[in-house]
């Protein structure tokens, strides 16, 4: 008697072990490229200071989830694939970039910084998601960016930039892949318009 049950815990311990073994779901995280954009040797802002404020959602709260939808009402999250971080943290870390790479500005510094600004550059995210419906497939982005004098307390100018990119496959990897077209597409008219 003592021995079957040794054996049976024994076994229940193999089990559990072989349960435990088992493999989790792969989680495939994905991010934004920072595109490459041209310099600018002269400008209006060249001896300016811009900060770049934390993107604010209109619609629904941007997290490291990547959602999607088939309809207006019908959405969902990828389960199985997320965004490197939090998307309006990876946004605010792309438009710094790029910023700062085409040195347009003398300084551009995140809204964590305590130095005072010339300028702020403030956005809301409208639309950022990955929209099948029936066949069709895009990456769906609308942001707003404002432009403010930081010294007067006054608004520049004001524009909403709106994408849709198809997606060369209808899963997280072909949405990931179509929303970096339209970042580098967005970085470039943002830079046009920012002249």
């Amino acid at each position: 008697m003592r021995r079957s049950i040794s054996t049976h815990i024994v076994t229940m311990m193999i089990a559990a072990g072989c349960i435990g073994c088992s493999k989790a779901p792969v989680i495939n995280v994905y991010s934004l490229n920072v595109p490459q954009v041209q310099t600018e040797s002269r400008g209006a802002y060249k001896e300016k200071s811009i900060k770049v404020t934390f993107p604010q959602s209109i619609k629904e709260p941007l997290s490291e989830k990547m959602h999607f939808s088939y309809t207006i009402n019908d959405r969902g999250t990828y389960q199985n694939s997320q965004w490197s971080n939090n998307m309006s943290r990876i946004l605010q870390g792309t438009f710094i970039e790029v910023l700062d790479n085409s040195k347009r500005f003398k300084v551009v510094l995140s809204d964590m910084s305590t130095l005072e600004e010339n300028y702020r550059l403030e956005s809301n995210i409208f639309d950022f998601e990955h929209q099948v419906r029936g066949k069709d497939s895009y990456a769906a982005v609308s942001i707003q960016f404002t432009l403010i004098d930081a010294d007067r307390g006054r608004l520049v100018k004001s524009k909403r930039f709106s994408y849709r990119e198809p997606t060369p496959t209808t899963d997280a990897k072909g949405y990931a892949v179509a929303t970096n077209n339209v970042i580098a597409k967005l970085s470039q008219d943002l830079l046009k318009w920012l002249k």
